[in-house]
């Protein structure tokens, strides 16, 4: 005879039956820059490794020659491909209810409310600290390194096992305001051009430009008039915000991270990923019953990084005065 342990273990596994894909949408659906990243294929799954590598172009061929008649020709190796190496991050969330829980709602009614209960605790959880995750620098323990590890406000730092203060290819663009709390719709515009150009690369443009709360207020009220809001697919996703040029511009009230300093990434989503191991991507494992407790407990596993394969084309405005 099933206990109302087990079917309370069995209704989680079933609702949640697509464990992975519900917690990972749930997740996505949540941050309008993970959905970008997903609906881009940006978040991707990998096989193991005991880092993760990230192949990256660091210089052009040099056997480029202009020549003529009999001159002689470069046919000299060119070294032009290095690795990004990033350390696996890991994520634990569980479903969990003690033995007086599962008894009290034994009821057929009563377990499906708690179940539901239970599993809507377990998606907001998961999406409220990723978003914060994704924004971070990477200094809480064991934290996955964010867009401020990724992307610095000096431009340097070392990222993915590269020094840039070494290797200035593998830095950030970087501008900062002058003046404290200084700039109107106006000014903001052109400092948004001046970091613009810099993150130009013939058709390499930043896609999405994320905002701080000050910094999109500032720019919506300048935008009204006008009315360049993002595309319908976005809008529809719940995700309103507005253009810049070619680019998305939305607000997320984690973009600068622990700090009060107004922040606007100006990314560029075909070098920015999600990497996470294929077996740990908000998975589910077995129920676990510990020996000293009269509970049920349900694990969710997620492993990987964020990353980049080219952080020169990556910026970041702030007004940090």
């Amino acid at each position: 005879m099933a206990t109302p342990s087990s079917i309370f273990s069995e209704m989680v596994s079933t609702t949640l039956r697509n464990s992975a894909k519900d917690v990972a949408d749930n997740v996505s659906k949540h941050n309008a820059l993970l959905n970008v990243l997903k609906e881009k294929g940006r978040i991707i799954d990998l096989d193991g490794g005991y880092e993760i590598q990230i192949p990256l172009e660091y210089g052009e061929n040099g056997t480029y020659t202009r020549y003529g008649g009999f001159d002689t020709l470069n046919t000299d190796a060119s070294d032009i491909v290095t690795s990004a190496k990033y350390d696996w991050a890991q994520i634990a969330l569980h479903v969990v209810a003690s033995g007086a829980e599962i008894r009290k709602n034994s009821g057929r009614s009563q377990m499906i409310n708690l179940v539901k209960t239970k599993k809507s605790n377990a998606l907001k959880t998961a999406a409220n600290n990723f978003s914060i995750d994704v924004y971070s620098d990477g200094s809480l323990a064991n934290q996955i390194g964010g867009l401020a590890q990724i992307i610095q406000t000096n431009g340097q730092g070392t990222v993915g096992g590269i020094d840039s203060a070494t290797w200035t290819f593998w830095r950030n663009k970087f501008r900062e305001i002058a003046g404290s709390n200084a700039y109107t719709s106006a000014t903001l515009k052109q400092e948004f051009n001046a970091l613009w150009l810099q993150l130009n690369r013939g058709a390499d443009k930043p896609d999405l430009i994320v905002l701080s709360h000050d910094f999109y207020s500032v720019y919506e009220a300048g935008e009204q008039q006008l009315q360049r809001y993002m595309d319908e697919k976005k809008a529809q996703a719940g995700f309103v915000g507005l253009k810049y040029k070619t680019a998305d511009v939305i607000f997320d009230d984690n973009a600068n991270f622990t700090t009060t300093a107004e922040k606007g990434y100006f990314l560029n989503t075909d070098y920015l990923y999600v990497a996470q191991h294929k077996e740990a991507k908000w998975s589910q494992d077995e129920e676990k019953k510990p020996v000293n407790q009269d509970a049920v407990v349900i694990p969710y596993y997620w492993m990987g990084n964020m990353v980049s394969s080219n952080r020169s084309l990556q910026g970041v405005l702030l007004d940090a005065a």
